[in-house]
């Protein structure tokens, strides 16, 4: 009995001996190749920093996967990583638009006029549709027409001013066509002017639904109280998307091969948005063709065409140095000019490269210093959605979040980060080895004590 608890003691003396390295492996900031402290301002406890390209470059991982942040107690703070993403940008423009008078006989509130549409090169023009026996009837002021038909915006305001003495509430219904024959409801407005005491307030402006139409037809509630309109002026709305800013890199040299490619080898592959390569002389035109690929040794994949050029023009000069890309994860870039314009010069042009910015947000935990932490390989991201790191959270809010910046961003120097890298490495499969050394130990230990015999 003593033999065989003296057995279990030892297998669990030998699984504590080999849990203990992982207790050890842990996230620790020292694991990390880069270790930059940052600086916080404004309000948190949440905080945000604009990723810079030399963070992409420092990165094992071009998604960030191992990027992290530690507190003065070594702690991990919780993150999100938040991508780049397009702006939507309103503008707004004014124009006076003509207007036609509808009229109907008298007394009738609730008769509408016919109109005939006759479009030309000039534009387009409306003609009221008269009865034959309108001369011998009285006619009445029942409402407008304005014609919109040059406005290919939303439209979002009608401003009107009308001349006489009338004063009081105005009412009229609004509708909206685009052949002045089909009509659709837009709601009601209503007109005001007002005196007293020697003061006026007036109201001339009715808010509209924000869609497009060609025509709009103002037909009066009290069409005897109908103003005579002076001015119609409408107010349209366009919503443009702004991509997402990019972030840009330093100049980056290029080599030159013996059939006069240019080449340029990055440190890890990223998804290029952008490339703006160096024009270094005056009057430069060069047709190039642009490659790329994610290995070394892969085939080259077609990234874009086009023409740079530094020309001058009216006594200025004008420019053409940046290509658009495809937004495909590249390593390596070739570029190839066709020699019939000239060329780049004698010397190697250099390139930058842009890629979509982002943000990370994190939570401020512990003390200060902070440290941003990359350069990791073989770890998983640890990023957390956005909406899970700031409960109830709103799109307007990442602006009114505190900022982080950088403190040491010029020390980053790839060939260094590589080699710190490496010796992490090292240490992790070291680790590793260790590990799986003895859990092979222990496995020999049960199978010699399974074959003794059951007496011993």
């Amino acid at each position: 009995m003593n033999r065989v608890k003296s057995r279990y003691l030892g297998w669990g003396l030998l699984a504590a001996l080999l849990l203990s390295p992982l207790a050890q492996a842990q996230e620790r900031l020292e694991d990390y190749a880069v270790q930059l402290p940052l600086a916080l301002s404004g309000e948190g406890p949440w905080y945000r920093l604009e990723v810079p390209m030399a963070l992409h470059f420092a990165a094992r991982f071009g998604d960030l996967r191992d990027l992290r942040v530690f507190n003065a107690e070594g702690q991990a703070l919780a993150y999100a990583l938040v991508p780049g993403q397009s702006e939507a940008h309103d503008s707004r423009r004014e124009q006076a638009v003509r207007w036609f008078a509808l009229h109907a006989e008298q007394g009738d509130a609730t008769g509408v006029p016919n109109l005939r549409v006759q479009r030309g090169t000039s534009g387009t023009l409306i003609e009221l549709l008269e009865p034959a026996d309108a001369a011998q009837k009285p006619a009445q002021l029942r409402g407008w027409v304005l014609d919109a038909s040059a406005i290919d915006e939303n439209l979002v305001r009608l401003q009107l001013d009308w001349a006489g003495g009338q004063e009081g509430f105005q009412r009229f219904s609004i509708e909206a066509s685009d052949d002045l024959q089909t009509w659709q409801p837009w709601g009601t407005g209503q007109l005001a002017r007002l005196s007293f005491d020697g003061e006026r307030i007036e109201q001339r402006q009715v808010e509209l639904p924000g869609r497009r139409a060609r025509y709009l037809r103002l037909l009066w509630q009290n069409p005897q109280q109908a103003p005579q309109l002076t001015s119609a002026v409408l107010h349209s709305q366009r919503s443009e998307q702004a991509p997402a800013p990019l972030v840009w890199s330093q100049p980056l040299q290029a080599r030159r091969s013996a059939d006069g490619e240019y080449q340029w080898q990055l440190p890890l592959a990223l998804p290029l948005e952008r490339l703006k390569v160096e024009l270094s002389q005056a009057n430069s035109l060069a047709p190039i063709r642009v490659a790329g690929r994610s290995e070394g040794k892969g085939a080259w994949r077609a990234l874009a065409q086009g023409l740079l050029y530094r020309l001058p023009e009216n006594g200025a000069e004008i420019r053409q140095d940046e290509l658009q890309l495809p937004g495909w994860p590249v390593q390596q870039l070739r570029l190839q000019v066709d020699p019939r314009g000239g060329g780049l010069g004698a010397e190697p042009p250099t390139l930058q490269v842009a890629v979509r910015a982002s943000q990370l947000v994190f939570l401020q935990r512990g003390s200060a210093p902070y440290h941003l932490a990359l350069g990791r390989a073989g770890v998983q991201s640890a990023a957390l959605p956005l909406t899970t790191l700031i409960p109830a959270y709103q799109p307007q809010r990442l602006q009114q979040l505190g900022r982080a910046e950088l403190m040491a961003e010029s020390t980053l120097t790839t060939p260094l980060q590589s080699a710190s890298a490496a010796g992490g490495d090292w240490k992790r499969w070291g680790l590793w080895a260790v590990l799986l050394l003895g859990v092979g130990m222990l496995g020999l230990m049960a199978i010699s004590l399974l074959r003794r015999p059951a007496g011993e």
